[in-house]
């Protein structure tokens, strides 16, 4: 039997699965993360698939370290079930707001970078701030294909 190949992970993938990991508890490995992903997104990516995207790759190493250090002696006092999904929301939280200060020191690395770049380089303040050309969106000399609608 041959195998559907899943569609690429894209932008709104990455944001799933990136939030999936902010909400993990308990044991995290590649292969229970792929099974989660399975079942919410119907979609099933290979370790080094998901391992490919800086952004996941971030999120599971921010969450695994998260989960190392958790020590869950306030879940087994939690005894209502409101206190146990304000704990879980509290967790999920934390851990985004961790990826994400992860994240933007990342990105605030990138620009001091690209920054040293440009003065090596004397571009100057004015020519990094022009604007992106226009898209141009005139109409192609090609015909359409008609798409036809075909009825069992």
């Amino acid at each position: 039997m041959t195998r559907v190949r899943s569609t690429n992970i894209g932008g709104s993938a990455i944001a799933d699965i990136v939030g999936l990991l902010d909400g993990w508890s308990g044991k995290l490995t590649w292969e229970l993360l792929i099974d989660a992903i399975e079942k919410r997104m119907r979609l099933r990516y290979t370790r080094q698939a998901l391992h490919q995207h800086e952004r996941i790759q971030l999120a599971f190493a921010v969450r695994k370290k998260i989960l190392a250090g958790k020590v869950d002696e306030l879940r087994a006092d939690a005894g209502s079930p409101e206190l146990q999904m304000a704990l879980d929301q509290i967790e999920r939280l934390k851990g985004e707001n961790r990826r994400l200060e992860i994240e933007n020191r990342r990105l605030l690395e990138q620009f001091a970078r690209w920054a040293y770049n440009a003065h090596t380089r004397a571009l100057s303040i004015e020519f990094l701030n022009t604007p992106l050309p226009d898209v141009n969106r005139e109409q192609s000399d090609r015909p359409r294909r008609k798409k036809s609608i075909e009825r069992a």
